[in-house]
């Protein structure tokens, strides 16, 4: 047999034999201390999952508020074929409304959506004092007040220009896949108009799915995510006369005080034409209609002379469900759990959960050209957990110290007066973000807080003795 000369190579560089040997001469030699150089390996696997072959990754998203449209928007745009079902088109979830302004940008809302610009917003005690809030805002900060029939329809609009189907259907069931790769199944009640009030049953393969179907999750059920505590909210739209709507123009009120809500607080948010009047409890649900005639006494004068044009109510989750992702099934929104204690803050961080969740499939797919795995999906979680995580802690802990008795909602509130206190508010609530503090000023704060925390107790005992 021939004899084969093979070229020699020293890393990526083809050297001649006596460099090379000269290189291997010089491995021999000893090296000193200051010669020794250590360098981090990074080991980097290829991608193992197997191409999707003549045709896209195929994604159902269930549910078709915030969380949903956002998703099915961002799936469609990476190149993945992306189903969204929703059953209520013209849902008007009993919701404040209440969305953030870094909302409108990061997700490019037109502010014809918008029905008001919260620049005030008045919080009233148990006692009703009334502290005035907003006098840090700049001149372009707001509070945006929006509708969820008009925000939902625009989301899931945008989403189906960027290509994504939408189907008016019922979510029923979802059979999962016996082996490594398969798809999952999703069975579906649809409704065309033409089949009935029952619908028409419809099944469908899918490669992964997105449960966004709010707090009573079908998806959630079927990977058995485990349950949540969840308040009940409760929302009357009433239409007043066009001189107290003038009072509302910008601005926002919020009741606290056992009568409104053992654990919540009561609201009084503008809309386009009327105002939205609710409240919430998890503690005390079969109360939800006294606590609700207790908010609208509240606000009574505000809003004399008002109309009821609709009555709403809907479960709101406490805190994250215990299980948010199973393989190729992951929960964002209202469905996972991602709505604040204290504030019960939800529209911004569903949407922000789909669009992270979204984008981990489209990343994950390589843009909709291979299939995805756990892995790829629990990016997204690991992410929302390092971003978020400190904003639902606090406000935890927010909830727990001020909302357990009338004298502390009275020391709530007193301390809402503060400057500082509602820089560093709505500084975290408009941007998201916990916003960093001055050192001196959050030792005032600490001082100050402990200060109406013992007034409150003594009070408490006070009136616990009357």
């Amino acid at each position: 047999m021939a004899s084969v000369a093979l070229k020699s190579f020293v890393g990526l560089r083809q050297s001649s034999t006596e460099n090379h040997r000269s290189s291997i001469a010089s491995l021999t030699k000893p090296l000193s201390s200051t010669q020794i150089h250590y360098r981090r390996l990074n080991v980097v696997a290829g991608k193992s999952s197997p191409k999707v072959t003549g045709r896209n990754l195929r994604v159902a998203v269930i549910g078709g508020g915030p969380a949903g449209g956002a998703a099915a928007e961002t799936l469609a745009k990476g190149g993945v074929e992306t189903i969204l079902i929703e059953r209520k088109m013209d849902n008007a979830k009993p919701c404040g409304g209440a969305i953030p302004l870094c909302m409108v940008g990061e997700f490019d809302l037109p502010l014809d959506i918008i029905d008001r610009r919260v620049t005030k917003m008045k919080m009233i005690s148990p006692s009703n004092v009334a502290v005035d809030i907003g006098r840090t805002l700049k001149p372009h900060e707001y509070i945006g007040m929006v509708r969820r029939e008009i925000l939902d329809a625009y989301l899931r609009d945008r989403a189906s220009a960027a290509g994504a189907t939408i189907i008016n259907g019922l979510f029923v069931k979802m059979d999962k896949p016996t082996e490594k790769y398969k798809p999952y199944v999703i069975h579906y009640n649809s409704y065309d108009g033409k089949a009935g009030s029952a619908g028409k049953k419809v099944s469908i393969e899918v490669d992964a799915v997105i449960g966004a179907d709010g707090a009573n999750s079908r998806v959630a059920k079927s990977i058995d995510a485990g349950d949540y505590e969840y308040a009940i909210a409760f929302q009357e739209r009433i239409k007043i006369p066009a001189d107290k709507m003038q009072y509302y123009e910008d601005l926002a009120e919020m009741y606290v005080g056992d009568d409104v809500s053992p654990d919540f607080y009561g609201w009084v948010f503008p809309k386009c034409d009327h105002v939205a009047v609710g409240t919430g409890t998890v503690t005390h649900k079969p109360d939800i209609k006294k606590f609700q005639l207790a908010t609208r006494l509240r606000a009574r004068d505000k809003i004399l002379g008002g109309k009821i044009i609709r009555v709403e109510a809907h479960p709101i989750p406490e805190h994250p469900r215990p299980r948010r992702l199973a393989e190729r099934v992951a929960l964002v929104g209202d469905a996972a759990g991602y709505v604040t204690k204290c504030s019960g803050e939800g529209i911004y961080f569903a949407a922000k959960s789909g669009r992270m969740c979204a984008e981990s499939i489209v990343e994950g797919s390589e843009n909709g050209k291979r299939m995805v795995e756990e892995a790829d999906l629990r990016k997204y979680l690991e992410k929302w957990d390092k971003t978020y995580w400190p904003t639902y802690k606090v406000l935890d802990v927010l909830q727990k110290v001020f909302y357990r008795s009338n004298p502390a909602r009275e020391a709530f509130v007193e301390m809402c007066a503060d400057e500082y206190v509602q820089k560093m508010t709505f500084d975290s609530y408009l941007y998201k973000k916990v916003a960093p503090g001055n050192p001196l000023e959050d030792l005032k704060l600490a001082v100050n807080t402990i200060g109406s925390l013992v007034r409150a107790n003594a009070l408490r005992k006070e009136m616990a003795k009357i």
